[in-house]
């Protein structure tokens, strides 16, 4: 019954991942954030050195014969900057982009139609409050617009402009013909100029109606009712323990679990790390515990349900020679966060007596290292590390070197081996059985 039971439910949540994973905007957003973690990593080492080397009072500056690294901190402010401070606008490029291969377009100009797109509803007019005067200020683009908070406005903004040149651009009649003679590439600007022109003016023209009905700009619409709330659910600790839950659900039914989340986990958490490290960066508060790091140091150590502390385990109290030996071939992967061989070769997956510890123990460490980064104990993440970092490094490295984040997720790793324990000395027992 429980394997007959097991089955049904791999097959309706198999068919809804399918689904899922099919629809065009999803597949959009997910590969357009993964181009952009390289743009997010290098924006996060470039606050780690700013902090860690070129800071005079906490960095290897202030160390008297290398003083002189305290000069040299605007070049790691300056990557900071143009990493993070324009995140909005390269995810808007790269989402255009991405559509238009699914439109069978060619080229980059459709991720140029969204950005342009995208700065036709987005105001140029920047007011604020000197010496009790109110002082506007024209043709700027404030830094809101461009970081991380414009980033939902962009993606739909982004798709649906690419969206509208790309069935203006199949109109014939809105196509300029050219002689034969032109050359290729001039013949297909001319193609596109129309296409171009109504959907810029399209998204101007509803940028200006919205202003005009609402009183408000497209931006503040989208940001106070879409994202903040979105970003609200996530950054509490229900909100970001149900995302791993459902991943820790497909992933035992064999479906990539991460991929299932990551269209709603990519642009909030790697949203929120990228306001921290600008935070860290400007020497203002940290707001965010739960970021990208955050999920990584502690929810993911070893890889998905921290199988770092079934490895442990099995080398402690495994008696069966097929776990011993996955466990053997596992280890070296698994120290860089890359556990598939546990799953589907242990297995976990479909596996009711692992599948157990494997959801609930990632929940557990979250929580832990939520209320160890709450109260202080742990620092809050402010660098974006590569998720293949080893365990204790990138905690070491996300923090900026605090040592309370590492004592944290060591307790995390110990924890994990202790939850997985007994599922393992189950594992031996149900063996002996057989």
């Amino acid at each position: 019954m429980g394997s007959g039971f097991m089955g049904r439910l791999s097959d309706v949540l198999g068919r809804f991942a399918t689904k899922v994973n099919s629809l065009r905007y999803i597949m959009v957003i997910k590969n357009a954030f993964s181009a952009l973690i390289p743009v997010i990593i290098t924006g996060a080492f470039g606050t780690l050195f700013s902090a860690m080397v070129f800071d005079a009072e906490n960095g290897l500056a202030k160390i008297q014969f290398l003083s002189f690294l305290a000069e040299l901190k605007p070049i790691a402010s300056s990557i900071s900057y143009v990493t993070l401070s324009f995140l909005t606008i390269y995810a808007v490029f790269l989402i255009g982009i991405e559509l238009a291969k699914l439109n069978n377009l060619k080229g980059v100009f459709p991720g140029i139609i969204a950005v342009m797109s995208y700065l036709a509803v987005t105001p140029t007019i920047y007011g604020f409050l000197s010496d009790d005067k109110n002082i506007l200020v024209e043709n700027v683009l404030a830094k809101q617009y461009t970081d991380t908070k414009g980033l939902f406005l962009g993606m739909i903004v982004a798709i649906v402009s690419v969206e509208l040149y790309s069935w203006l651009g199949r109109q014939k009649r809105l196509q300029i013909k050219m002689p034969d003679t032109v050359p290729a590439n001039v013949s297909a600007s001319f193609s596109a100029l129309v296409p171009t022109i109504i959907t810029i003016a399209a998204m101007a023209t509803a940028g200006f109606a919205v202003k005009a009905m609402t009183g408000m700009y497209a931006y503040d619409i989208i940001y106070h009712l879409v994202q903040r709330p979105l970003e609200g659910v996530v950054q509490g600790l229900p909100g970001i323990l149900l995302l791993m839950l459902i991943a820790q659900i497909f992933w035992v039914i064999g479906i990539h679990g991460n991929q299932m989340i990551k269209p709603i986990r990519e642009p909030l958490l790697l949203a929120s790390i990228a306001v921290n490290t600008e935070a860290f960066e400007s020497g203002k508060e940290i707001p965010n515990i739960i970021t990208m790091p955050f999920w990584d140091m502690y929810m993911s150590i070893g890889g998905s349900g921290v199988t770092i502390g079934l490895l442990v385990a099995v080398f402690m109290v495994g008696k069966r020679e097929d776990m011993r030996e996955i466990t053997k071939l596992s280890s070296a992967p698994g120290i860089f966060n890359i556990n598939e061989p546990v799953i589907f070769g242990m297995p976990i997956m479909l596996n009711p007596i692992l599948a157990i510890p494997f959801i609930i123990t990632p929940l557990i460490t979250g929580t832990i290292g939520y209320f160890a980064t709450a109260t202080g104990i742990a620092a809050k993440a402010v660098v974006m590390v590569p998720w293949p970092m080893p365990p204790i490094v990138n905690a070491y490295l996300a923090t900026a070197g605090d040592l309370g984040a590492v004592a944290t997720q060591i307790v995390c790793i110990i924890v994990a081996i202790l939850i997985y324990l007994p599922f393992v000395k189950i594992s031996n027992t149900a063996q002996q059985k057989n």
